[in-house]
């Protein structure tokens, strides 16, 4: 078999290359990625990727490629917050089983095992929906008010993003539990046609009990619903990239 054609394809507001898997975002003309010389490709002037050569055939399969890689990431995560809350429920069946025939002393588990099973079910929840609402104008602090309230905000008052209002607010919840720590402090800077918003945090972390719930859910959510981009890349905070909102 011959080997695939390197490009990269669009993966919700990002990037990742192809045969390698690497991440590059946000998905720009403003920002291509390295490597390369690459060409832009687009669809209905939509940028879906980039390639060595470009042309609508290669635009077409990479805009193919793309939606394929998300689904697929979108089902994997799926089945891992599923399983996981699968063991949650089972573990919270056997505890009331025993606290019901003469173990009173496990009633405090089962409250803490049923909490964890609503906060896994919320999660899959969470990447399972799809937003129906259309993207709209955000003000980026009153989301982040309703998300991180006791976080330290500083962002330009113009700072508005396009998208979809509960699924920015998921997000940054998201990022509040996955970085939680001693204090959260938020800050946002103009990026091209993009906000970049960046989450810091101070003091030592408690690691989330499912990894799940942390940075893959917020990919999940910030790249294919709010067709953002999430940069992970430096420990204890996370970059994240949203489409910037042009009133007309």
């Amino acid at each position: 078999m011959s080997e695939p054609t390197p490009m990269w394809v669009r993966v919700g507001g990002g990037l990742e290359s192809v045969p390698d898997h690497l991440r590059h975002g946000p998905a720009d003309l403003e920002f291509p990625p390295p490597g390369g010389p690459w060409e832009p490709l687009l669809l209905s002037g939509r940028l879906v990727g980039w390639a060595e050569n470009g042309g609508l055939r290669m635009a077409r399969q990479s805009a193919e490629i793309g939606q394929r890689l998300a689904h697929e990431q979108r089902d994997y995560l799926l089945g891992r917050l599923g399983h996981k809350l699968r063991s949650s429920v089972l573990a919270l069946q056997e505890s009331a089983r025993l606290a019901a025939f003469g173990r009173p002393e496990l009633l405090e588990a089962v409250f803490e095992q049923a909490h964890e099973v609503g906060r896994r079910a919320a999660a899959l929840e969470a990447a399972a929906i799809e937003p129906k609402d259309t993207a709209r104008g955000v003000v980026l602090g009153a989301a982040l008010n309703l998300a991180l309230p006791s976080a330290t905000h500083h962002l330009p008052a113009d700072a508005v993003v396009l998208g979809s209002e509960p699924a920015l607010v998921e997000a940054f919840t998201r990022v509040g539990e996955w970085l939680l720590g001693d204090s959260l402090s938020v800050e946002a800077e103009r990026a091209g046609s993009w906000w970049k918003v960046r989450v810091s945090v101070t003091g030592k972390r408690s690691p989330l009990p499912v990894p799940e719930l942390g940075e893959p859910l917020v990919r999940l959510i910030v790249d294919t619903q709010l067709e953002g981009w999430l940069d992970a890349s430096v420990p204890d905070r996370a970059d994240i990239y949203l489409p910037a909102y042009r009133s007309r």
